[in-house]
């Protein structure tokens, strides 16, 4: 029998499919229909759409059944999209139940899903960012990263840091370090999870926000080269060989890198 509640472990147990789900389904459906339609009416809905129904909505996220949680992500999305004065207070709202799981409970079901809604929200971020959403960043997608369950949503969360990345090069120095911060000592599946945003942070990476963190980035990478755990050190060569055929076209910083690499290694 699978367990429910607080003794259900998303990373070792089975999902927990909700018996009643054809019955919920049909309800889900029609109201995403109902929000989709083109005679939708905003200026009606938002009587009954309101600051509660979000909350309402949001604590249904933590449902163990996974079919739930994806009718949920695109209905929150579309209600998003639609209810301009809703959006401010949705972003704070999930900013919420982030921080509660990081610094409280560290068990949610459906922060993968809240991290897919972000990432496209993260996409239509105007420029230049506000401080509001740089904060997000430092002080909500970077602590995500500690968490234990990481495994259950980290490509979403890579895709949220990359986009910020994208939107404005000048928060390099703070993901990076941040990072570094919370990078795992004796988790090597965790380690390798850390590589591969690295690699893909190297992707988007400027020149000239490299040079700020590519001491303490390499001499990182340095102690994983010389790792124990064949998975991080293997890790290592596969996704840095694109990285680094890349960066050797800026060859002033690509030799202070392997001077530092080097320094590293042999102490």
């Amino acid at each position: 029998m699978n367990p429910v509640g607080d003794a259900y472990d998303p990373e070792e147990d089975e999902p927990v499919l909700e018996l009643a789900w054809p019955h919920l389904q049909i309800v889900y459906e029609f109201f995403l229909r109902f929000v989709e339609s083109p005679d939708f009416n905003t200026n009606i809905a938002k009587r009954y759409i309101d600051q509660q129904f979000v909350l309402s909505l949001l604590e249904l996220f933590d449902s163990e059944d996974p079919r739930e949680r994806d009718f949920l992500k695109t209905t929150l999305h579309r209600i998003y999209g639609k209810f301009l004065n809703l959006r401010a207070f949705i972003r704070r709202s999930i900013n919420n139940v982030f921080y509660q799981f990081i610094y409280e409970s560290e068990r949610h079901n459906g922060i993968a899903e809240l991290l897919e809604i972000l990432g496209s929200i993260i996409n239509g971020f105007a420029l230049p960012l506000k401080e509001e959403h740089k904060t997000f960043l430092t002080r909500v997608l970077i602590p995500l990263h500690k968490v234990k369950g990481l495994a259950l949503y980290h490509p979403q969360l890579a895709y949220c840091v990359v986009q910020f990345l994208e939107k404005d090069a000048s928060l390099t120095k703070d993901v990076v370090e941040g990072l570094l911060r919370y990078w795992p000592k004796v988790n090597s599946p965790k380690e390798v999870m850390f590589l591969n945003e690295v690699e893909e942070i190297l992707d988007v990476i400027e020149p000239a926000e490299f040079q700020k963190i590519m001491v303490k980035l390499f001499q990182q990478l340095a102690q994983c080269v010389s790792s124990q755990h064949f998975q991080v050190s293997t890790a290592l060569c596969f996704s840095s060989r694109v990285s680094w055929a890349d960066l050797r076209s800026h060859r002033s910083l690509n030799e202070r890198c392997i001077t530092g690499t080097t320094n590293t290694s042999s102490t």
